[in-house]
């Protein structure tokens, strides 16, 4: 794992030392505008877009809005440490990159550059249940470095057991059930667009790839693709999955579980007493729900109710180190980055996801420096003031 210097990340900008970074984007509009012009409508539009009218969204971005941080001085922050820890392993910096799918209408290589990067900066990985490259493929270029599997539970438990065994076997150490997508959000811009990329076979690797799946065709993907496609997309769209059905999946593993999908303090009790070893706050992006709470708005209540018995990381609006910071601070273990490094590898492939994550750590270091704290144990409430927006 090589350690970032963040100090040195700064001055290469100032003095455009640093070749690779000449002519890349610094800031989220900045990479969101260079892949709006590279990316035809219909990729871009599926990851820019939302439910509905985009409330959701808004909600997300603006719900940071309502608080203010308010520095200390004269504090010592010559050294800074971002490092956190889950299920006993120590992380080097609070956020993972998310599990976003069908990595392929970005960019060729896929899921396989956001994970050789992750795993060169010993950034953890969330591959998606939906990647384009296998479960496997991934696991090969990630060696030992962390990396934790996303399912969508499928209606069929026999592939739900073959998923779990496969990342296991993989190396994956954990497992994010994501259950606020048991069916398609109304999405606009997709709609508009006419635009599903999982029809083109987009976002099939761990399907195709999958014995359990494969033995339930008459013909092999490679032969009859849309039929293939139409059964993965019916075992994802699980509209009758329940409490029940997550006990189930408790018993089918040893790996821990974190439960994905949750704004409600009620849900992350039962999660817990139904077996859930962590708790990821999040309204999918709001691609799902239009007019749903802001995830940082669901926060506090959910951190009041699990009163710290498993981990919590928060999804959904994480666009700088303020942000991050803005999270610990109301209680969250740490975050997930989706769209950022989603627009860089479509703008600019591997040095556009590794410039992001690098900068991403850059800024959440100064901030927490700034702010007068020296590392991540040192973040509380008393960090934050809230306003009234």
């Amino acid at each position: 794992m090589v350690k970032l210097d963040s100090e040195r990340i700064q001055m290469n900008y100032y003095e455009k030392s640093d070749l690779a970074i000449r002519h890349l984007p610094v800031a989220f509009h900045e990479w969101e505008e260079k892949a709006r012009h590279i990316l035809a409508a219909g990729p871009f539009g599926y990851v820019h877009g939302g439910a509905g009218a985009g409330d959701t969204m808004l909600a997300n971005r603006k719900a940071f809005d309502k608080y203010r941080i308010r520095p200390r001085i004269c504090c010592d922050i010559s050294t800074r440490d971002l490092t956190i820890e889950i299920f006993g392993r120590k992380f080097p910096v609070p956020f993972l990159l998310a599990p976003i799918g069908v990595n392929s209408i970005l960019h060729p290589e896929g899921e396989i550059i956001p994970a050789k990067v992750c795993a060169d900066a010993g950034v953890p990985y969330v591959l998606s249940n939906v990647s384009s490259r296998s479960m496997e493929e991934v696991a090969d270029v990630m060696k030992d470095a962390v990396r934790w599997f996303q399912l969508y539970p499928p209606k069929d438990l026999e592939l739900t057991r073959s998923f779990l065994d496969r990342a296991k076997k993989a190396g994956y150490s954990a497992i994010v059930v994501t259950v606020d997508s048991t069916m398609l959000g109304w999405r606009e811009t997709d709609l508009r667009n006419a635009y599903l990329p999982f029809l083109e076979g987009h976002g099939m690797g761990n399907y195709f790839s999958d014995p359990v799946f494969r033995s339930k065709l008459e013909q092999p993907p490679e032969k009859d693709k849309k039929t293939a496609v139409l059964k993965a997309l019916s075992e994802g769209n699980n509209t009758c999955f329940t409490w029940e059905h997550f006990a189930e999946i408790r018993k089918l593993t040893d790996l821990p579980l974190l439960l994905k999908g949750m704004t409600h303090p009620h849900d992350a009790r039962l999660a817990i007493e139904h077996g859930a070893n962590g708790i990821i706050v999040s309204n999918h992006g709001g691609r799902q729900l239009d007019g749903a709470i802001a995830t940082l708005e669901a926060l506090p209540e959910i951190v009041d109710a699990v009163g710290g018995d498993v981990p919590i990381v928060m999804d959904s609006g994480i666009r700088r180190g303020a942000d991050i910071l803005k999270a610990l601070a109301l209680g969250a273990t740490a975050v997930l980055v989706g769209r950022p490094y989603a627009y860089a590898l479509a703008a600019a492939g591997h040095i556009g996801v590794k410039s992001v994550i690098e900068n991403l750590v850059a800024e959440t270091e100064f901030q927490l420096a700034i702010s007068g704290r020296s590392s991540l144990q040192q973040i509380d409430s008393s960090l934050l003031t809230e306003i009234e927006v």
